[in-house]
């Protein structure tokens, strides 16, 4: 590659720069798994049918949440790329037209999981019992309203990470968590409306966390890139073309993962209400063990964007690099944590004991494993996805996750009649799949492919 010949730095972001950039994204991801936690907590004060329905219905929900974050995610590499390329004329364009975007299709996608909440969970959750489904038609319908105003967060906290400040999306996010734990705490026990004490505070949280950052971003007129709200409102398709050449893929894979998590999930739902209940808190507890990973994977994004942009590639495996021995720390501190104190966090939750011990063995597996393969299976293919290489990620995640973490779930579990057991084997077996896939790939060099803001797509 001509790249190779260039002269070397590692100086596109120093160590300050870094810093600055991940430790309110650890911050933010951290809020946003401990808030998840307190929903589940809270609302098992009103009955295992509740938490089930809940754990049920946040399946679905996240994979609409993987969508929109795939948007936020194409129009935070092309923002960044245009950084990268001192092109900041096309980022404030390419902002804008994220807003756009982003609120058109998470309306739509809220209308029709309001209108089609009861067919969407009796296709997916036919053979829960009557209370535990009611749990679930009501909190989807409610939270479904809080899509587009979701959708408009991610766009303005996409557009200030891009430009290197995610402290501001962290504060906001901080007030959102802050609105919504007390909320859920007055829905579930002052007003003891169960299921609906924790749907409403979420939908009123995100509203006010749109609401302030939409502002907040349109008013920074001194940031290098600032959301000009005239834009906003005129369709640019070349623009909307260079976001979706990143956002359809990330979009496709995002949410067909969240689908496949649905479908086993669906497998679990057909061992009972302990299964579902130990499914739901024990992912609470690997979310609080892994999510400040997440909050790398969101800094590579913006990190290698901006060397794409630059058309550095020596500084982008430097940074790829330099990023990934950070993501394994954040994964294995807090993975030891869990693993020596998961005895206390599991009797927090108001469940029986046979739900806690099999919650024990979940995490145990989860974690145990996470340490050593989790940042290769979901942080790397984000530098992946910000060298444009996203049809590569794509293939592998949906491939691996009908046939590892899908079909060996369904085969394992059925056949050793181990339930979720031998569905989280499953998902290890889909980890290390894919961790050697994107290791090969990005050791190939072949992820790397010419700067999005100067190519036609």
């Amino acid at each position: 590659m001509s790249q190779d010949n260039k002269k070397y730095t590692g100086k596109l972001f120093t160590n300050k720069d870094l810093k600055t950039l991940i430790i309110p994204l650890i911050i933010e991801q951290l809020l946003a798994i401990t808030v998840g936690m307190s929903d589940t907590m809270m609302v098992s004060f009103a009955g295992e049918a509740a938490v089930s329905g809940v754990s049920l219905v946040d399946m679905v929900n996240n994979v609409i949440i993987a969508l929109l974050a795939a948007l936020a995610t194409g129009g935070a590499v092309v923002i960044s790329q245009f950084i990268g390329a001192k092109k900041n004329e096309d980022a404030c364009m390419a902002a804008a037209q994220l807003e756009l975007m982003a609120f058109v299709v998470s309306v739509i996608i809220s209308i029709f999981a309001i209108l089609f909440a009861h067919p969407i969970i009796n296709l997916l959750f036919g053979n829960i019992d009557n209370e535990v489904f009611d749990a679930c038609k009501k909190y989807l319908m409610i939270t479904a309203i809080s899509f587009p105003m979701l959708a408009i967060y991610n766009s303005g906290a996409a557009i200030y990470r891009s430009i290197g400040d995610s402290k501001t999306s962290m504060m906001v996010s901080i007030l959102m968590n802050i609105i919504n734990v007390v909320g859920n705490a007055i829905g579930i026990f002052v007003l003891k409306l169960g299921v609906a004490g924790v749907a409403i505070p979420s939908v009123i949280s995100r509203g006010v966390a749109a609401i302030i950052i939409t502002i907040l971003a349109s008013k920074n007129k001194k940031a290098i890139v600032y959301l000009r709200m005239k834009e906003v409102f005129k369709l640019n398709m070349d623009f909307m073309r260079r976001i979706l050449y990143i956002g359809i893929p990330s979009g496709i894979e995002n949410s067909l993962f969240q689908v496949g998590r649905v479908a086993v999930v669906s497998i679990i739902s057909n061992f009972g209400r302990v299964e579902i209940a130990a499914n739901a808190i024990a992912n609470n507890l690997d979310g609080l063990g892994i999510n400040m990973g997440n909050a790398i994977g969101i800094a590579m994004i913006t990190v290698i964007g901006r060397c794409v942009g630059a058309g550095d590639y020596k500084e982008a495996k430097y940074y790829v690099k330099k990023l990934m021995f950070v993501g394994y720390l954040v994964i294995i501190i807090p993975a030891i944590f869990i693993l020596t104190f998961q005895n206390f966090f599991i009797s927090i939750y108001n469940v029986s004991d046979a739900t806690k011990e099999l919650t024990s063995v979940l995490v145990w597996i989860h974690m145990g494993i996470a340490m050593f393969i989790w940042p290769l299976s979901f942080v790397l293919p984000n530098a992946l996805r910000a060298g444009n290489d996203v049809r590569f990620t794509m293939g592998i995640s949906l491939f691996s996750m009908a046939v590892f973490r899908f079909a060996t779930s369904l085969f394992i579990a059925n056949t050793f009649h181990i339930g979720a057991i031998g569905v989280w084997c499953a998902m290890i077996i889909d980890w290390i799949f894919r961790a050697s896939n994107f290791v090969y790939r990005f050791v190939s060099g072949k992820w790397w492919h010419k700067d999005l803001s100067k190519e036609e797509v």
